[in-house]
């Protein structure tokens, strides 16, 4: 069975991760989503909240019996010894990306050089999807369903009307 790592914060998840997520259970049987617990990092969700949107997105897309969502805090090479899991899956949209997952792979692989980084390419109509915009757009009154799913966008309408109260 060949298995992989799909790290990140995910927060929020969007359709670019999906796509990335959908295209890697192509060369993949079976793949961890890894939910960071960057301390370093703020989150606008926290960890349940994430692993929450993420079980319900697996479920509308039939993804949940080969996809299992994880989380960790620490070296992700470590992790990958200790699950013995050997790819770590990253999306990579263009020039945006590269140098920082170049950096981070090369980390990795002199960490463990049995882990490997699969890069797949996002999807040309997810080239300008970041998270961060995708809040600030909410925030000013746009509209992102394009960007993230239903039960995904909602949560994020409800969190941003709370935070401004």
């Amino acid at each position: 069975m060949k298995k992989a790592i799909y790290p990140g914060t995910f927060d929020p998840l969007t359709y670019g991760h999906i796509d990335i997520l959908q295209r890697s259970l192509k060369i993949f049987d079976k793949i961890t989503i890894l939910l960071a617990k960057n301390t370093q990092k703020k989150t606008f969700f926290n960890l349940e909240e994430r692993r929450s949107q993420i079980e319900d997105v697996l479920k509308e897309y039939q993804l949940d019996d080969r996809v299992d969502i994880d989380s960790f805090n620490g070296l992700l090479v470590d992790y990958c010894q200790q699950k013995e899991v050997q790819v770590i899956i990253r999306g990579l949209r263009p020039l945006v990306d590269f140098e920082y997952e170049f950096e981070m792979a090369m980390t990795n692989r002199g960490l463990n050089e049995n882990v490997e980084t699969v890069f797949i390419i996002t999807d040309q109509k997810y080239f300008y999807l970041r998270s961060t915009l995708i809040k600030d757009i909410l925030r000013l009154g746009g509209n992102v369903i394009d960007s993230v799913p239903q039960r995904i966008c909602e949560d994020l309408i409800k969190k941003i009307q709370v935070n401004n109260e």
